[in-house]
C-alpha cells in the first residue's frame, strides 16, 4: 500500500520522502528514501523529515512492541521455558499528529480485526489525524484491499476497493481534495 500511495502522490505531482523498514517491496522513484530498521529509527526519521513536509501518510505498521532486553550474544538452549518481556514502542503517527503545525496534515491507517470503523475513529482522534484509513488484515500481502476513509466527525468520506494501485489513487485524490486543496 505504501508503494502504491507513493506512486499516486508522484503521479499527482508531489515530492515524496519515503521512510521504510526492511521490507521486500519495489518502490517508485521518490524524491528521497530513508531506510530504517527499528520503530525508534522510523520515529526519528519521521520527526526529522516531517518538519519540512506539508503532510504525512502513515501507511506502515511498524512493530507495536519490542523486547525489553536484547542480548548481545546467542542464548543457548537449556531445556527450560524462556520468558520474553515486551514493551510498547513509540507511536510514529500519533507523535507526528500531536506535533504537527497548523499548516500540516496527517493521515493514518487503522488495521483492525473487530469493530473496524469504531476503532479507526478512536485512533483518528487519539493520534490527532486529519483522516484515517480503515482496513483489515486481509490487506496484508494481498494485491487487493477494501478501505474506508474517515474524517474526525466519523463521516465516511470514501469506500474504495480493488487493487492497491486503484485504492491508493482514490485515497490520494480524497487527501488532495480535503487536505491539500
Amino acid at each position: 500500500m505504501g508503494a502504491a500511495l507513493c506512486e499516486a502522490a508522484i503521479k499527482a505531482g508531489h515530492e515524496v520522502v519515503l521512510i521504510t523498514g526492511p521490507v521486500h517491496v519495489e518502490y517508485p522513484q521518490v524524491t528521497q528514501r530513508v531506510d530504517v530498521i527499528t520503530t525508534d529509527d522510523m520515529l526519528g526519521a519521521a520527526q526529522e523529515h516531517f518538519e519540512s513536509c506539508d503532510g504525512a501518510i502513515g501507511a506502515a505498521a511498524p512493530c507495536d512492541y519490542r523486547p525489553r532486553r536484547v542480548l548481545s550474544h546467542k542464548m543457548s538452549k537449556t531445556g527450560e521455558p524462556v520468558e520474553v518481556e515486551l514493551i510498547e514502542t513509540a507511536d510514529v503517527v500519533a507523535t507526528l499528529g500531536q506535533n504537527k503545525r497548523s499548516d500540516q496534515w496527517v493521515v493514518g491507517f487503522a488495521l483492525e480485526t473487530e469493530d473496524h470503523r469504531f476503532r479507526a475513529i478512536v485512533k483518528l482522534e487519539s493520534k490527532h489525524c486529519d483522516l484515517m484509513v480503515s482496513n483489515d488484515p486481509s490487506a496484508i500481502d494481498s494485491a487487493e484491499t477494501s478501505v474506508e476513509l474517515l474524517q474526525p466527525d466519523a463521516t465516511v468520506v470514501a469506500s474504495i476497493q480493488g487493487d492497491k494501485k486503484i485504492v491508493a489513487e482514490g485515497l490520494f485524490e480524497n487527501i488532495e481534495r480535503l487536505l491539500i486543496k
